[in-house]
């Protein structure tokens, strides 16, 4: 699961660097921290910025993976900042798929320690919890000791942070690509002796304690690893349009035939992704309406570029957006969705999807490099896939190069 992870944040990490958005940020920050660590694109920074710049650019396309245990996004924090210490270690890509598992899955465990109350009060936790995620894999990485890894996690405890106010912004990727780069110093200043509170995470005015946290009790060690239900996104939009979207897929009525869409979703995603009439492609991204009807209609809606200024406008699409009824069922998880589409002749269609259905690795893997192909270009996802299945980090790092 790990390695389809790292291929997915790559494809991701290559197709954000071709956006042109975060072009100055990028320049200044190899500017200011010269070094010898690949970014994507080809140019060469410090450690902690090489970790910084490849977390910003692989969330800058939010089509990177999810964990709903926390909702958080955890690649994006941890990815870059084993990466950027692989290429000081030399190790190989197996010992960098194990440093990036330990670390997925501590920045999981911290998220559901921290709890829902963390993330409803404003935190971001793919920037703090990731951190905290990032931190664990760079030390494992290291080969830190224990009481190493306990001084980093106090160190990572002063620079965590990260708020749900950046999001629409491009701050919310900055979010991802600053976990990284906590985690890459953290570990770095633990391994030179620097020292911190013993327990800068749930101690007294901790961490936890002094951002919300729920301190939940969290089953460790874990019987079957959290990493195992790591959400994938197949589509470019909302994580929270996923399950429709899925469910409208396993549909049967032309939009020609549709009277009416009434969807069915968990109460979390009526503020975040359920915008009526979205005027641009990004507001069409948070969007319930305008996606039902891209997928009715054809639109790939797993293609960047369909979610442009022009379809959010295209009467068609806006006639059959204007017959989609939302509304909210605590009934269902954050990961379900129910749909009931009315067709003209007053027959229906009941349909339904949960992100959390087990789907097998082989299917998971056809979709992702399906995915990738459309970002990359066939050759480009094939190229990227072999090196991402390899075991020279040499051979992943001249993928992340690509123009």
């Amino acid at each position: 699961m790990m390695r389809l992870s790292l291929f997915d944040w790559a494809a991701c990490g290559v197709a954000g660097a071709r956006e042109t958005e975060f072009d100055s940020f990028v320049k200044a920050h190899l500017a200011m921290h010269p070094g010898l660590h690949v970014t994507f694109g080809g140019a060469t920074a410090s450690a902690p910025t090489a970790a910084l710049i490849n977390g910003t650019l692989s969330h800058a396309l939010d089509y990177d993976d999810t964990h709903f245990a926390h909702i958080g996004h955890p690649s994006v924090a941890v990815i870059p900042a084993v990466l950027a210490l692989a290429e000081q270690t030399a190790c190989d890509l197996d010992a960098l798929t194990e440093a990036a598992a330990i670390g997925v899955e501590a920045s999981v465990a911290v998220g559901l320690w921290l709890g829902r109350d963390h993330y409803q009060i404003g935190y971001h936790q793919t920037a703090t919890a990731g951190a905290f995620g990032a931190t664990v894999a760079a030390c494992r990485l290291l080969g830190l000791n224990a009481t190493q890894i306990r001084h980093a996690l106090g160190l990572c405890a002063s620079m965590a942070s990260g708020i749900k106010a950046q999001f629409g912004t491009m701050a919310k990727p900055l979010n991802a690509g600053l976990a990284a780069r906590s985690g890459v110093e953290a570990a770095l200043w633990a391994r030179a002796g620097m020292t911190a509170a013993e327990d800068g995470l749930a101690g007294p005015l901790g961490f936890g304690p002094t951002h919300h946290g729920q301190a939940v009790d969290v089953e460790l060690p874990v019987t079957d690893w959290r990493i195992n239900s790591i959400s994938h996104k197949f589509h470019a939009c909302c994580h929270g349009l996923h399950a429709m979207l899925e469910a409208l897929r396993d549909g049967e009525t032309a939009p020609d035939q549709v009277e009416a869409i009434h969807i069915r979703t968990h109460p979390r995603w009526m503020s975040v992704c359920n915008i009526i009439a979205p005027q641009t492609g990004l507001a069409a991204k948070f969007s319930y309406g305008q996606t039902a009807a891209m997928s009715l209609l054809g639109h790939d809606t797993g293609a960047i570029g369909s979610f442009t200024d022009a379809l959010a406008q295209d009467t068609t699409v806006i006639d059959l957006r204007e017959r989609v009824q939302v509304s909210e069922d605590a009934r269902l998880s954050e990961t379900q969705s129910e749909v009931l589409v009315t067709r003209g002749d007053g027959s229906s269609e009941h349909l339904r999807h949960d992100l959390m259905t087990p789907m097998a690795l082989e299917t998971r893997a056809q979709k992702l490099r399906g995915k990738a192909a459309a970002l990359l270009g066939g050759e480009g996802a094939r190229t990227l896939w072999s090196a991402a299945q390899g075991k020279s980090l040499r051979g992943l790092l001249d993928q992340l190069v690509m123009s």
